[in-house]
């Protein structure tokens, strides 16, 4: 055997089989769902505004109390609301959420260069954007509940705002497109192993 073709076998054996259409189209729905939930944690936690009580609105950032007269009048020292610990308390939220987006912006480029590169690396790369999507919902879910603790005596289901849902459906997607992504690379053929499941 002369040394092209063994060569020639060494490419062959280190390139990647081609992936089923099936298989892509459910990577790349897995891409895009946590990229739209990316997108919904951004605006959900810039913009902060997540429970109204009667005529308080309790935010990440301000503390609002809504009058006839004067409108919306918010401040930004939380230790103003008279709600005991929700200045420090927030501060730990918005650190566990704003953590979340970071974490979750490593897991999504992480998935997208799996894709992109055809090498032999790329499912460990795929496994590692799955688990920093897990860890970036626990993130996002530990900042929720913190929230929801620390204003318990002024929570009512309806008082919810449209951002509080924007950043539990972006924690909820965190959790699903984690665990889809994780499970997509246990049931698909090892990309560098051709012939074993």
């Amino acid at each position: 055997m002369t040394a092209i073709a063994v060569q020639a076998q060494k490419l062959q054996a280190r390139r990647r089989p081609q992936k089923s259409f099936f298989e892509s189209l459910i990577r790349t729905l897995i891409i895009v769902c946590s990229a739209l939930a990316l997108v919904l944690s951004s605006i959900s936690i810039c913009d902060g505004r997540w429970l109204l009580a009667q005529d308080h609105l309790f935010g990440l950032w301000h503390f609002c109390t809504v009058t006839d007269k004067d409108g919306l009048h918010c401040l930004q020292d939380l230790s103003q609301a008279h709600v005991p610990g929700l200045a420090v308390g927030m501060s730990l939220v918005r650190t566990m959420d704003a953590l979340a987006v970071v974490v979750a912006i490593f897991g999504l480029e992480l998935l997208m260069v799996s894709q992109l590169c055809g090498e032999v690396h790329a499912r460990c790369r795929w496994a590692m954007g799955s688990i920093l999507l897990l860890v970036s919902f626990v993130l996002s879910s530990g900042g929720l509940l913190s929230f929801v603790i620390l204003l318990n005596s002024q929570v009512t289901f309806v008082g919810f705002t449209l951002m509080f849902w924007c950043e539990f459906t972006a924690s909820f997607l965190f959790f699903l497109n984690a665990i889809g992504g994780l499970h997509i690379n246990s049931i698909t053929q090892p990309w560098d192993q051709p012939g074993t499941f």
